[in-house]
C-alpha cells in the first residue's frame, strides 16, 4: 500500500501499528516502563525502558519467541547486581535481549583501579555482566517516521553508568521497525563522558525459548572454528548445532566459535525450527563483536538458547587485558553497534537464509566440534555422560 492508500482504510495508524507507552503496576515488573511495538506484519516486541530499553517480549503472529525466566522483567529498584556474591543479574536475567556491560561481561571479577583518581581505591569489583543491565534509562522520545510510502516506527533513549570518581560511561540506544515488516534494528553509541580512560566491554545476551526451541532446532551461523567451551567434548551433552528437547540436571553449555563475516562486515546467525517453518535471526558487525558466543541452558525449567555477540573472547578480565580485548575509551570516546534481529517465517525465507549464510562460510558438520584452546579463567567443568 502506499501512504495515502493507508491512510484511506484506517482512522488512526495505530488501528493497524504503532507503539503503545505503558507501565507495568504488579509483581516484581511493578514501575517498570514499556514501549509495545505492534508493526502490522505480525511482529509484536517489547522495549523495557527502565531495563536499559532491552527487549523482553518478541512475538511473531502470536507466537512467542523470547526466552523468560521466572523472575519476571524485574524492576531495578528489586534488584541489585552486586547481590549474593556479584551474581545478582540472575535475579532479573529475563527477556529476548539482556545487554551486558558497559565494563564488564561474564561471571563476577575484580580488576586494578589506577586508571581512577582514588589512590586509596587499589581494586574495582565487577558483578557477573557488569552493571549496566538493570538501568531505568531517560526516554528521549518514540513514535513514527514516514519516508514516502515507507513508514518506521522508532524509540530513543539513553542509559548511564557512573560513579563519584569512577566510570562515567552513557549507553545511546535507538530502535526501529519498519511497519509490515517483521524485523528490528538496534544502533546503540556507548560513550565515555567521565575524564578518566575507562574499559569497555559489551555482550548482547539474545535469548530465545520455546515454542522456538524445541528437539531438532538448528543453530545456523559461518563458525570457522570453535575456540573453546566451558564443557569438555567428550561431557557435552548436546551438540552445537541440533538442539534437544527439555533435560534433567543439565549443566548450562556455553560455546565460543570465531565467525566469518560477509564482503559489508556483517554475520548473520538464527536458530531455526523447521517442523514450525519458523526462524529467528540476528546479524551483527563482526569487527565490533569478533566473538561469538552460544549458550545452551536446556534443563527442565530453564530450557533456553542464548546467541551472544561479545566484544571479548573466553576468559576472564586479566586474560582479556593480556590479549588486548578491553576497549580503553578516553574521554568523549565512542563505540557504536548496528545489530538487527528478525523473524523469519516459511520455508522459502529460512532457505534463501541458510544460503546466505553458506555463502560467507561452511558451517561445521560436526555436533560436538574439536576445540582449539583450553577455556582460559577456569578449568572445563566435571565430566557428565553424554545423552545423543
Amino acid at each position: 500500500m502506499t501512504r495515502r492508500e493507508f491512510e484511506r482504510h484506517v482512522g488512526a495508524a495505530r488501528q493497524v501499528a504503532g507503539i503503545e507507552h505503558v507501565t507495568y503496576s504488579d509483581g516484581p515488573e511493578q514501575g517498570v516502563r514499556a514501549l509495545i511495538f505492534r508493526t502490522g506484519g505480525g511482529l509484536e516486541f517489547s522495549v523495557l525502558v527502565d531495563r536499559s530499553m532491552d527487549i523482553g517480549r518478541f512475538d511473531l503472529k502470536g507466537t512467542p519467541f523470547a526466552w523468560q525466566s521466572p523472575t519476571g522483567f524485574r524492576s531495578p529498584a528489586f534488584l541489585t547486581p552486586d547481590g549474593d556474591g556479584g551474581t545478582g543479574f540472575m535475579r532479573g536475567f529475563s527477556g529476548l535481549l539482556c545487554t551486558c556491560g558497559f565494563d564488564h561481561v561474564r561471571q563476577p571479577d575484580r580488576g586494578p583501579a589506577d586508571h581512577f583518581d582514588m589512590p586509596q581505591r587499589r581494586e574495582m569489583t565487577y558483578p557477573m555482566h557488569g552493571r549496566g543491565a538493570f538501568q531505568p534509562a531517560r526516554l528521549e522520545g518514540h513514535g513514527e517516521i514516514w519516508d514516502g510510502d515507507e513508514c518506521t516506527l522508532w524509540c530513543e533513549g539513553s542509559v548511564v553508568q557512573a560513579a563519584v570518581m569512577s566510570e562515567h560511561l552513557v549507553l545511546r540506544r535507538r530502535i526501529e521497525a519498519r511497519i509490515g515488516g517483521t524485523e528490528l534494528r538496534i544502533v546503540d553509541r556507548i560513550e565515555n563522558r567521565g575524564f578518566s580512560r575507562t574499559p569497555h566491554m559489551l555482550l548482547y545476551h539474545i535469548n530465545v525459548g520455546w515454542p522456538l526451541l524445541d528437539a531438532g532446532a538448528r543453530f545456523v551461523a559461518p563458525i570457522r572454528r570453535t575456540r573453546a567451551a566451558n564443557m569438555a567434548r567428550d561431557s557435552q551433552r548436546v551438540g552445537y548445532r541440533t538442539q534437544e528437547g527439555p533435560q534433567p540436571r543439565f549443566v548450562q553449555q556455553v560455546l565460543d566459535h570465531d565467525v566469518a563475516a560477509n564482503a559489508a562486515g556483517r554475520v548473520p546467525t538464527a536458530l531455526v525450527n523447521d517442523a514450525r517453518g519458523l526462524g529467528f535471526a540476528v546479524e551483527f558487525d563482526g569487527a565490533r563483536f569478533p566473538c561469538l558466543q552460544q549458550w545452551q541452558a536446556l534443563g527442565d525449567g530453564v530450557y533456553g538458547f542464548g546467541i551472544e555477540p561479545v566484544t571479548t573472547r573466553w576468559g576472564d578480565r586479566a586474560v582479556a587485558e593480556r590479549s588486548g580485548e578491553i576497549v580503553w575509551l578516553a574521554q568523549g570516546e565512542s563505540r557504536v553497534y548496528d545489530t538487527r534481529i528478525a523473524a523469519r517465517d516459511g520455508t522459502a525465507a529460512i532457505a534463501a537464509f541458510e544460503t546466505r549464510v553458506a555463502a560467507i562460510h561452511p558451517q561445521p558438520t560436526d555436533e560436538f566440534p574439536v576445540r582449539t584452546e583450553q577455556p582460559s579463567g577456569g578449568p572445563f567443568l566435571p565430566s557428565l555422560p553424554r545423552i545423543r
